[in-house]
């Protein structure tokens, strides 16, 4: 009787287990001294993990050409934040490839020492920012909560619940955690020419029209500052390439006759932006070291730059990437 007593009890506990395995719990804390930067990761069985970026990108401020007055604003802030004084949540904000994402990885870079902490979160898991929030905020460390390519469509349920942790919640708010957020779109919503016509009254329509509107561009409103960035120009765009080719150990001469090849590069690309400078692509690193292999005819001092192999990381990025 008692062998089979046993053998139950084994079994129930064996089913609690799997159970307890496929219910919802908390978040847990997670070794802070393991990685200045943090990856919030949510599993298949609804389980969310703090997960530490075992290779933090290396990314510096002084990388960051020709967004000096951004760079200026970002800089200023983080700083603030991280000496325990007043600062804002950030939006950055613009033209694709312009370094919005960089700049925040390169304050995370220069503040680090100082306690300044990251923790990625994916716009489909903002709804769990509460329980991110309730974990960070009794550390000393200063978190910023990173949303890169931040945007909503109609309907998704991260668009309330961010809304509600910038401003809107009856709790204040944490004094060591801020929300940095990149995006495409201004408002961080789609915005339709339709919408035009919720301004004026129908049979069929709202009472209150504007307010349709009015609750779109709330969310950005939410954000203390707002930083935009614009395309290059094509002097900036050179500027970019030939930061990134000296980084590389290019000689200035080789800099200097290889900007016409970067042009056809930009052309064939269709854009100025960080992202088209010639490195940033396996593809094309090959064929610009044939080009500045060509450009430098002394042989003895001849230019030789390694092609990256695809398995090995990518070297040092250049200025103004995203």
């Amino acid at each position: 009787m008692n062998e089979k007593f046993e053998r139950l009890m084994e079994r129930a506990e064996q089913l609690i287990a799997r159970i307890e395995s496929v219910l919802p719990q908390p978040l847990g804390t997670p070794d802070w001294s393991q990685s200045i930067a943090w990856r919030y990761r949510k599993r298949s069985s609804g389980h969310g993990t703090l997960e530490p970026v075992r290779h933090v990108a290396s990314m510096q401020l002084a990388d960051l050409k020709e967004i000096d007055g951004q760079k200026e604003k970002i800089e200023r802030n983080t700083l603030q934040f991280v000496q325990g004084k007043t600062a804002n949540n950030v939006l950055l904000t613009g033209a694709r490839g312009t370094g919005k994402s960089s700049l925040i990885k390169a304050c995370l870079n220069a503040y680090a020492a100082q306690g300044l902490r990251l923790i990625e979160v994916d716009k489909a898991d903002l709804t769990d920012l509460p329980d991110i929030v309730d974990v960070v905020s009794d550390r000393p460390e200063k978190f910023i909560i990173f949303c890169d390519d931040l945007s909503f469509e109609d309907g998704e349920p991260g668009y309330k619940a961010l809304k509600s942790i910038l401003d809107g919640s009856v709790a204040a708010a944490t004094p060591n955690v801020l929300i940095y957020a990149t995006s495409n779109r201004r408002h961080l919503l789609p915005e339709y020419m339709s919408e035009n016509r919720t301004y004026t009254h129908t049979d069929d329509g709202e009472v209150h029209p504007g307010e349709v509107v009015e609750e779109k561009i709330s969310l950005s409103e939410r954000f203390g500052l707002w930083v935009s960035f614009y395309p290059f120009s094509q002097d900036e765009y050179l500027t970019i390439v030939a930061q990134w080719l000296a980084s590389l150990g290019v000689p200035a001469s080789a800099i200097e006759a290889a900007r016409p090849e970067a042009l056809v590069w930009a052309l064939e690309r269709g854009s100025r932006s960080g992202r088209a400078v010639p490195y940033t692509h396996l593809p094309a690193h090959a064929t610009l070291r044939y080009t500045l292999c060509r450009l430098t005819p002394d042989t003895k001092e001849k230019t030789q730059i390694p092609v990256m192999n695809p398995k090995h990381a990518t070297p040092k990025p250049p200025s103004r990437l995203t």
